[in-house]
């Protein structure tokens, strides 16, 4: 394959590649807007005289052509770039400002092409294997003449160079792809004819202006959110920036060794290809959705995330095709489902976004298909991904709406939304008190409301531990808004609390009187709704058609003729559907509340109201029926509390399974504690059935048990009498529920010599108790984990620590100054670039390093100081942004095993000197 390549002499020198028998390729800037240039020969040494004949400044490409032939027909082949690409070849003559009569020189580059960024900027990044000559401060870039150079993956040209921007070492390249030079109409009658290009470029012309129309579509709808409580307290806008209301939420993996570390979940997304992401009502799985869609369209996200930039979102909102009664869409029918407004896609587009690994399928609300229907939907998503196996995906359910690993088999992993720690509580305050400013507000009292918040956060852990979902967070700061700093105590008080801030107060600080022509209290709004509300729930959906709706208002509105007197049918819910701040619109005509939280309130309201207990508890199998039925129990007189808990551990007691006994029996428990009064004899029952599913068998067990908290600490068996098969249930439920009242539990285990099960649970509990109480009960061999400086101080001299997070070069030496490590463990360090803090510390018997995923940790030269050293483990992207792992400097440690994971052989350099002492998984 020929690559001729010619210095361009413009207004400025350049580079271009041939493309043609008498057609070359560079960039639109070098020519300066100029109708000829001249090319220079490197191999002949000869110059040509060209005229331009194509050039487009917004892509910044030119076409130039020459009267003769200036070499052999290429056979160049477009490549995708949505994956990165090592190796890749950039052939150019830089550092030349303009051509002196003398041969001029040309050099080679090797890099990594990075996915494509920015559908919409039309753009590929280049990151150099290794830095150019440096330049002086103020000087010229030492790149400066590869303007229109040529990127080449393999035998393929994918672009060439159109600017190499300040900063980053001049490592990277700013470059135009060569399928949107191709995409351009008139550009295209000039190559196909005479290349190869043809039969690929030319053979579906509409996918590319089509795909940046799609990603613009994606933009204006997911791009934008609603935050609670800002609308409904008269704000004039309903509809935020996503990144205004975005909170980097944490998660664990429940099938990786570090399952019991909390880490922000858009890290742990990062190098897993398929998830299937569980989180409870308002714990912000949609949020997580539509920001993905979002900026994975537009080529914006993070370091981490950087693999997802220019992927093809489709956004699958399973409550929308149960709500339409569709069934579950085809290739071709993926754009349409999420209702953007778009013309419809080329035929076939979405297949092959698809079939080229292109496509990003995020399945929201599994949890929202009826039990009895989703293994259809589990066989429509297996098939899909058989079919497209390089397709990357993200699915949300609630935490018990289907089994573990039930999407196992399809090569899923499975992530948890955690609840909002303190600090993310007082983050989510910032953000909610900015977006109300953003609003242009003129109230003198908005920072003193937020600082009140904040510390009232601060200061009472009951009202903590009720903002623990980004949901709930919101409705507390609206709420302590609207209220001037008063609160409600209890969920079910906070609940019915928004309902009334919705319904009532919202027109009431508009001034609004009888809108619509139609006047109705908050009750007869309530009454309404939650009839709405329980036959949504009966039948299995959370979304409603306006027919649908009818229907129900018709069949309840004769027993409300004060409300029946002042409009038809369809007026009246005309007028619930503008004025209570309760109903949103999805799509057109197709309605749901704001949240699946209040559908499951009010259901339970209307349920307790109208005697039909017997009917919720009927329902307990499943878990869709779940919160309404613990929801219940805040609406239950005292006369009913009792038929409630009796019926949930009657329901539990003939439950077979050992999963959904001890979710009946923590449900009753729970509803048990919302009783004023409860007969002793009941209470009794409970706690024995509580106890009859104790010890937990699994980590389910283990997650609903810890949703009573310290409930069930007095009723864990003792060290001694605790079976060796359920030590790990029983120790990890005291993680869980954590805090200082469960440190006693913590000790006693430990000094039972189960001290080991706890290294990794310090953030758990006080931290200073912890490092009194319970470190010193752990052996040296045992890596006790840490996340903060804090922790380090506190710590004595331990040999075996595990750090987790972005701890700079400074802090881990003066953390670690005290220990003589002899095993070292750095885990999600984004910010270190080598190992010289080695150099600072006692590491005379350090033995063993482990890394994980440190993707900026480029230079391991700081080993070789390091005599001791036998093993050394480097996991998934560890190595440097480029995507290389250089093992050379470890040749001189003749006893040091390497084991990598997670990083292809073809991207290390150096492993063969290193024989059968290096292992790749």
């Amino acid at each position: 394959m020929s690559r001729q390549v010619f210095a361009v002499l413009g207004q400025q020198q350049g580079t271009g590649v041939l493309v043609a028998r008498d057609l070359v390729l560079t960039s639109a800037h070098v020519l300066g807007g100029a109708h000829r240039a001249t090319l220079v020969d490197p191999v002949h040494h000869v110059t040509h005289s060209v005229r331009v004949v194509w050039s487009d400044d917004r892509l910044d490409a030119a076409i130039l052509q020459n009267v003769g032939r200036l070499g052999p027909a290429p056979r160049f082949n477009s490549v995708a770039t949505d994956r990165p690409i090592p190796g890749c070849e950039i052939l150019g003559f830089p550092r030349i400002q303009r051509y002196d009569g003398q041969k001029p020189d040309l050099d080679q580059f090797t890099g990594t092409v990075l996915p494509m960024a920015g559908l919409l900027r039309r753009t590929l990044t280049v990151e150099l294997d290794h830095p150019p000559v440096t330049e002086h401060e103020d000087g010229p870039s030492p790149l400066a003449g590869l303007s229109g150079a040529p990127v080449f993956a393999g035998d393929g040209l994918i672009g060439i160079v159109r600017a190499v921007p300040r900063g980053r070492g001049h490592r990277r390249l700013e470059c135009v792809p060569l399928s949107a030079i191709v995409a351009d109409e008139e550009a295209c009658e000039w190559l196909a004819p005479h290349s190869a290009l043809a039969p690929i470029t030319r053979t579906h012309p509409h996918d590319q202006p089509y795909e940046e129309e799609y990603a613009e579509a994606i933009g204006a709808v997911y791009r934008r959110t609603r935050i609670f409580g800002l609308d409904e307290l008269g704000k004039r806008a309903s509809e935020w920036d996503l990144d205004t209301a975005y909170l980097s939420l944490e998660a664990t993996s429940r099938d990786r060794e570090s399952a019991h570390v909390a880490q922000r979940i858009d890290h742990l997304l990062a190098s897993r290809p398929r998830v299937l992401l569980r989180g409870d009502a308002g714990a912000g799985k949609t949020t997580l959705v539509w920001w993905l869609a979002a900026h994975a369209a537009a080529g914006t996200l993070g370091v981490n995330l950087a693999e997802l930039n220019g992927l093809v979102p489709f956004v699958v909102p399973l409550r929308t095709l149960r709500a339409r009664g569709v069934g579950y869409p085809s290739p071709a029918e993926l754009p349409g489902v999420a209702g953007l407004m778009v013309d419809p896609a080329p035929e076939g587009w979405a297949s092959r976004a698809l079939a080229a690994g292109r496509g990003l399928l995020l399945v929201d609300g599994l949890d929202e298909v009826p039990a009895e229907e989703r293994e259809a939907a589990h066989a429509w998503l297996a098939r899909l991904l058989a079919r497209y196996p390089r397709t990357r995906c993200v699915a949300t359910v609630r935490p018990f709406a289907v089994a573990p690993d039930w999407l196992g088999s399809e090569q899923f992993e499975e992530l948890t939304l955690l609840p909002l720690r303190d600090d993310d509580i007082q983050a989510f305050v910032t953000a909610w008190h900015k977006a109300a400013r953003l609003d242009g507000d003129a109230e003198g009292n908005l920072a003193d409301l937020e600082r009140d918040l904040a510390q009232q956060f601060r200061h009472n852990p009951t009202l903590a531990d009720l903002a623990r979902t980004p949901l709930l967070c919101a409705v507390i700061c609206a709420l302590h808004r609207l209220r001037e700093g008063f609160l409600p105590e209890t969920r079910w008080a906070l609940y019915a609390s928004a309902l009334q801030m919705l319904l009532g107060v919202r027109d009431e600080r508009r001034r609004i009187d009888a809108p619509d022509g139609i006047r109705m209290s908050v009750e007869e709004h309530t009454q309404l709704l939650q009839r709405l509300a329980a036959w949504l729930v009966r039948g299995g959906q959370t979304e409603f058609a306006r027919e649908q709706a009818l229907h129900q208002l018709t069949r309840a509105l004769p027993g409300m003729p004060k409300v029946a007197g002042q409009g038809s049918p369809n007026e009246i819910l005309t007028h619930i559907l503008n004025r209570s701040g309760l109903l949103q619109e999805r799509t057109d005509d197709v309605f749901h509340f704001a949240h699946r939280t209040f559908q499951d309130f009010l259901a339970a309201k209307e349920l307790v109201e109208d005697d039909q207990l017997a009917e919720a508890l009927r329902h307990a199998h499943d878990q869709q029926w779940h919160d309404v039925l613990l929801l219940a129990a805040g609406h239950c007189p005292r006369r009913d509390l009792p038929v409630l808990v009796t019926g949930l551990l009657e329901a539990g007691s003939k439950a077979r399974k050992r999963d959904l006994k001890t979710t009946l029996y923590v449900l009753a428990a729970l509803a048990a504690q919302h009783a004023a009064w409860l007969d002793g004899t009941l209470h009794t029952r409970v706690k024995k059935a509580v106890k009859s599913v104790i010890p937990p068998m699994n980590r389910e067990q283990v997650g609903q048990l810890a949703r009573l908290g310290t409930y069930v600490l007095p009723l864990l068996p003792s060290p001694d009498r605790t079976a060796k098969n359920h030590l790990e249930t029983v120790t990890r439920l005291i993680s869980v529920i954590g805090g200082r009242e469960a440190l006693p539990y913590a000790r006693s285990f430990a000094e039972a010599g189960q001290a080991s099960r706890f290294a990794g649970s310090w953030d758990s509990f006080p931290w200073r108790a912890f490092a009194r109480e319970i470190v010193p009960h752990i052996g040296p061999d045992m890596p006790i984990l840490m996340t903060s400086l804090e922790q380090l101080s506190l710590l004595a001299n331990h040999p075996t620590v595990q750090l987790y997070g972005d701890f700079e070069k400074d802090e881990l030496i003066r953390g670690l100054a005290e220990h003589k490590l002899g095993f070292l463990s750095l885990n999600c360090n984004t910010r270190l670039t080598d190992l010289a803090f080695l150099q600072e510390l006692d590491c005379s018997r350090l033995t063993g390093l482990h890394l994980a995923e440190c993707p900026r940790l480029a230079d391991l030269s700081a080993v070789t100081a390091l005599d001791e050293l036998v093993y050394l483990r480097i996991v998934a992207d560890a190595p440097s942004s480029a995507g290389v792992l250089d093992l050379t400097p470890l040749h001189g440690l003749p006893r040091l095993t390497v084991k990598v994971d997670g990083i292809p052989h073809q991207k290390i350099i150096g492993g063969c000197a290193l024989g059968d002492r290096l292992t790749v998984e």
